[in-house]
């Protein structure tokens, strides 16, 4: 398999994204070709990671002070606790800005990681190394960093570009079909925004994706990489057209707030539960037209991607989704801020709506 490489090119800085097969082995050429260098360096690993792989990583940084910090990387260890015991090693150990902080894992993995390094000294050097489909084809693009809080989902955090992605699709191997399942939303949510021809892709070969087939793994993660790629550029910082890439987010940060960050429903699952929501919301207000509300709706029902709120929730959970909707960072007023579809690849941002409306909606549209 040939490696694919993608640049992204933001207001002030430019890295790339290699997407391909066992390219960890070559982490330190890709690392000078990109003339990253650095002393030391910290590692912050998600426990689930094989050793092997990791290993194979330590490999390539032979007469440089390497340091690992391993965590579980859940919703809960999401928090400015963990962020506070990495900047405390690289305090410790006398890191320089010129140092270098490696993450090696999923989405939370390197929003912690990346928000850490934004922090210490006020930006050291980040490289992200994405171990799961979430984090290779939506997470690890753009920037975004941070921590969850009581009062919701990455309410703290910045906006940090890393030096360099590394994509290695053998990471995926070690998945499990919900974990692949989790990331295939976020791949869904690109094609929906973006592009009915690769909607129809998706359609054909999901059962390939999810069995991580080379050659149609590779295409998903390389053309929801471009289609975020396009998205990023045009606006980093999430102060217009960026907002599209939080298609069916905000009920689904709602959803995960409520159930407290169970493992009941992982952010995968509940992107997959939001965009349904969000579809189902722009049919019913007659946005979106029958065909392809159908189109959509039919792809994950018959896939057994999540769609149904009543697996997770009772209509007596209707409120508590509502106030953590409410806390939305998207939310300008006392009214919530919805991303809505039109048609496969024509979203409608910045549509705003009353709690009574939504309210009224989740009640009769959606729960039993």
């Amino acid at each position: 398999m040939k490696t694919k490489k993608i640049i992204i090119k933001t207001s002030n800085q430019k890295y790339p994204i290699y997407i391909g097969k066992n390219i960890i082995d070559k982490l330190s050429s890709i690392l000078d070709q990109n003339f990253i260098k650095f002393e030391k360096c910290l590692m912050v690993i998600d426990k689930n990671i094989p050793s092997k792989m990791i290993s194979k990583m330590k490999k390539s940084f032979k007469n440089k002070q390497v340091y690992i910090f391993m965590f579980h990387a859940n919703e809960k260890n999401k928090s400015q606790k963990i962020i506070n015991q990495i900047l405390k090693i690289l305090l410790d150990k006398n890191f320089s800005r010129e140092d270098c902080l490696m993450t090696i894992g999923g989405g939370i993995t390197g929003d912690v990681g990346g928000f850490a390094a934004s922090l210490f000294k006020r930006g050291l050097k980040f490289v992200n190394i994405p171990t799961t489909l979430l984090a290779q084809v939506d997470s690890s693009i753009g920037g975004k960093t941070g921590v969850n809080t009581k009062h919701g989902k990455n309410l703290i955090g910045s906006f940090y570009q890393p030096k360099l992605v590394v994509s290695d699709l053998e990471f995926l191997n070690s998945l499990k079909n919900r974990e692949m399942i989790c990331g295939y939303g976020e791949i869904l949510k690109h094609s929906l925004i973006s592009s009915k021809i690769f909607f129809y892709f998706l359609s054909k070969n999901l059962k390939n994706i999810l069995r991580n087939d080379t050659h149609y793994i590779q295409k998903a993660v390389y053309e929801s990489c471009l289609i975020k790629k396009k998205v990023v550029e045009k606006d980093e910082k999430e102060k217009n057209i960026r907002k599209v890439l939080n298609l069916g987010h905000t009920f689904a940060h709602a959803y995960e707030a409520s159930l407290k960050y169970s493992n009941k429903l992982n952010h995968g699952e509940a992107v997959l539960l939001g965009i349904y929501t969000s579809v189902k919301f722009s049919f019913a207000i007659k946005l979106l037209n029958y065909k392809e509300f159908i189109l959509i709706s039919s792809h994950i029902e018959k896939s057994g991607l999540p769609s149904n709120v009543n697996h997770y929730f009772s209509s007596k959970n209707i409120d508590k989704i509502l106030s953590f909707m409410q806390k939305d960072k998207k939310n300008n007023s006392s009214k919530i801020n919805l991303i809505l579809l039109k048609k496969i690849g024509h979203p409608i941002i910045n549509k705003v709506y009353t709690k009574s409306a939504i309210k009224n909606f989740l009640k009769k549209k959606l729960f039993n």
